[in-house]
């Protein structure tokens, strides 16, 4: 591969002074193979239950040693495979997995991942957080933003709240709020360019310049945001020490306050060090598999004696112009419908939830975590869980479940009559994922409900729902997310 001249140079005059390394076998990994990688979704697959799946979908597979849920793949995965739609598994760069391993999310935490597209790092976060706390998604692109909304969606991620603001906007809302902050920056993305020839191109047109101003700004908004004793995790896919190891240096310089936490990966993630600082980590292509990472954990000390401005508070707006009465009765359908789906237990856990979260805006229903003020104001693309919708019929108030609530349960949750089960090889799966409405034998007729919402399942993972109809049920899956 020809690279940019000015890119060999600096790397160059970089390996001059880092004789551990080879540069020929540096540019000669631009050559090679991209590593592909899948990261298995741990809020629906058991560790245990990882290879079944994996060798049906995959064949053979080797974990990646700095992510204890990914694995590299031989072969491109398919976006139609119907395990992919049930959220079972996320596509990502072996070398991206690493940054949301480092930062450890903990259940019950305010966590920000603050540039957060396409989701690769928010859908894991969320997954350790196993549904305790509030995750805020932050994604400065709006079109971006839609990409992280479905990609959290299939992960069937509820206690999250995707933003579409600037980092200054969030530091404003946000002081010394969050005990875990993700900074996955803009780069210049040099580790893409075996992978995206648009990457060499933008490098060439802009260089890194344009990245390290970004980067500042928002190491410091983060620095804002992040409480005392908090954990801030900052990684680039790009190899420049400007970027990098420099970058760190000069937020150092600026927060002394701020510690290093070392990590132990193996052989394949190479320490590194700044001025002020070691216990970095980098990927290198020639050493481990995977296109290239930096990444640092810093932790905020607990002794600068910073107290946090008081988030909104006051009565919740709930944005509608129903009165009590009808968000009372909007309530009651909704619990209504889940009543009807859910076994017992899980209806009476679901039932407690609703009683503590529910929020209405509009003719949609929302179940947030916090009050909802505290993103009053704010450009927000998901607020919390979105169950469903209410709608208007002549014989009163009905609840519409969505597609995000299908993703976000699991088959005990939910009655047997309520439930078709399809093996990942029946063909009428692919008829589903298109839209049709498909056919259903007399024996599955005789263990469905006669009538109403039935959750379709891809084995024991559910895809979506649909809606009983004599011998078929009338298909439920968004038309935005359907094969063509």
């Amino acid at each position: 591969m020809r690279l940019p001249e000015a890119f060999v140079t600096r790397m160059n005059k970089y390996f001059s002074a880092h004789t551990e390394f080879d540069p020929a076998a540096f540019y000669a990994s631009f050559d090679d193979d991209n590593p592909r990688g899948i990261r298995i979704n741990r809020a629906k697959v058991h560790e245990g239950e990882d290879f079944p799946i994996l060798t049906d979908v995959f064949g053979d597979c080797k974990p990646i040693s700095w992510c204890r849920d990914g694995y590299y793949i031989q072969s491109d995965p398919s976006g139609r495979d119907p395990y992919y739609h049930a959220g079972v598994y996320y596509i990502q760069e072996p070398s991206a997995m690493l940054p949301a391993e480092v930062l450890g999310a903990k259940p019950g935490e305010k966590i920000l991942d603050l540039c957060a597209a396409p989701g690769g790092k928010a859908t894991r976060i969320g997954t350790d957080m196993q549904g305790d706390g509030l995750l805020v998604a932050n994604e400065i692109s709006a079109d971006r933003a839609r990409a992280l909304l479905r990609n959290l969606e299939l992960f069937g991620i509820e206690n999250v709240v995707i933003t579409n603001e600037s980092p200054n906007r969030l530091q404003e809302r946000f002081p010394l709020y969050f005990d875990r902050i993700l900074i996955d920056a803009p780069c210049s993305g040099e580790g893409m360019f075996r992978r995206d020839k648009n990457a060499m191109r933008s490098w060439e047109k802009y260089g890194p310049k344009v990245c390290e101003v970004m980067q500042k700004e928002i190491l410091l908004a983060a620095h804002h945001m992040l409480r005392e004793g908090g954990h801030l995790v900052y990684s680039t896919c790009t190899f420049g020490t400007s970027e990098n190891e420099d970058m760190i240096d000069d937020f150092l310089q600026n927060h002394p306050e701020y510690q290093v936490v070392t990590h132990a990966f193996g052989e394949s993630i190479t320490p590194c060090s700044g001025k002020l600082f070691s216990g970095g980590m980098r990927i290198w292509p020639q050493i481990g598999a995977g296109d290239g990472h930096f990444c640092v954990h810093l932790v905020k000390s607990e002794s600068q004696g910073e107290i946090a401005n008081a988030l909104p508070t006051g009565k919740i707006r709930r944005q509608n112009p129903l009165s009590m009465f009808s968000v009372r009765s909007a309530l009651d359908a909704y619990l209504g419908f889940l009543k009807e789906l859910y076994i017992e237990d899980a209806y009476l856990d679901a039932q407690n939830i609703a009683q503590r979260q529910f929020v209405l805006q509009s003719d949609k229903i929302h179940l947030l975590p916090v009050p909802v003020d505290t993103f009053h104001g704010l450009k927000v693309v998901k607020m919390g869980a979105f169950p469903g919708e209410i709608n208007e019929t002549p014989k009163g108030r009905i609840f519409i479940p969505s597609h995000a609530l299908a993703l976000s349960l699991s088959k005990n949750m939910v009655r047997k009559d309520r439930i078709l089960t399809l093996s990942r090889k029946d063909d009428r799966l692919l008829r589903y994922l298109r839209g049709e409405t498909i056919q259903i034998s007399a024996e599955e007729k005789y263990s469905l409900a006669a009538s109403g919402y039935v959750l379709i399942c891809v084995n024991q993972f559910p895809l979506g729902f649909g809606k009983v109809s004599d011998n078929m049920i009338k298909n439920q899956y968004p038309k935005a997310w359907r094969l063509q």
